[in-house]
């Protein structure tokens, strides 16, 4: 079984508000352990979270080994103050602020860092992203200064500007990802970084009521397009179902996603070795100690 590459334990799957509620007061090491044995009854062993603001995924990682887990966590993401990230994280106002984010993480037992550039998906604007995504005169910095600290770089990011922003920036993995268009993910496969596009976190709204299916259908061809195209040149990919987040559920959420991957690219020996070869490069980048 594949490795979840990109999940959030303090999210459910069906309510972000109501989840995240639970550990306000204190983290509830009964709701970690229910998702840890999701993760356990598929045949997963190896997950990377995508951080937190309650240090939930920091308690997971404490608890995992219990069910034979190793997790990963940036424990907090770190985001620009006044663009999107704060439901995962912690926010800069600038430069030396971000570098302080920084070292609270190695304090607090990040095995990476986590930056958002960029904000998501607006289902009402087809091709377009949420917000205002950060320069990449900054990104570039943001990228550099995590580096030298001995970090791995997990970068949410969507769209053109964004995604070559962070390729230029050389972070070490891309999350999500959409709308590239082919320029972008030409330079994708020019480079050292791993794709991991959370493709079911579109797929499974699809029949849902929460969006209407002719929303969703052009973003899941343009996915898949892009995912083909990635594969075709030669791309470093690594399936990663962003787990937590709405209609993904843990542990399944990780079958829906090597499932699309498969349906997408074909289930052939070739496919899933690339898929474990992106999955490896994840795991050694993101988890040297």
């Amino acid at each position: 079984m594949f490795g979840e590459c990109h999940a959030h334990i303090i999210m459910d799957g069906k309510n972000y508000r109501k989840a995240v509620e639970l550990h306000a007061e204190q983290v509830q090491d009964d709701v970690i352990r229910r998702h840890l044995k999701a993760y356990q009854d598929v045949g997963v062993s190896f997950v990377r979270d995508g951080g937190d603001s309650y240090g939930v995924s920091r308690r997971a990682k404490e608890l995992a080994p219990e069910y034979g887990i190793d997790y990963r966590t940036p424990v907090f993401a770190i985001h620009k103050e006044g663009h999107y990230g704060s439901i995962v994280g912690r926010s800069f106002r600038n430069l030396r602020e971000y570098y302080q984010r920084v070292l609270e993480a190695r304090e607090e037992g990040a095995d990476f860092i986590k930056i958002m550039t960029t904000g998501l998906l607006d289902f009402d604007n087809h091709g377009k992203v949420t917000g205002t995504p950060l320069e990449a005169a900054e990104v570039r910095e943001m990228v550099h200064i995590a580096h030298e600290e001995g970090f791995a770089v997990m970068s949410h990011t969507n769209g053109v500007y964004g995604v070559q922003a962070a390729l230029e920036a050389g972070v070490d993995s891309v999350e999500h990802g959409n709308y590239m268009d082919e320029e972008t993910v030409l330079m994708l496969a020019q480079s050292r970084t791993v794709w991991v596009p959370t493709l079911v976190t579109v797929r499974n709204l699809m029949g849902c009521g929460r969006y209407e299916d002719r929303v969703i259908r052009p973003i899941m061809d343009h996915a898949a397009a892009n995912l083909r195209l990635a594969y075709e040149k030669g791309a470093m990919i690594a399936p990663g179902s962003d787990a937590g987040a709405y209609q993904v559920p843990h542990g399944k959420g990780i079958e829906d996603e090597l499932s699309a991957f498969l349906q997408i690219l074909g289930d052939t020996a070739e496919v899933r070795t690339r898929l474990e070869n992106g999955e490896y490069e994840i795991y050694r980048r993101f988890c040297r100690n």
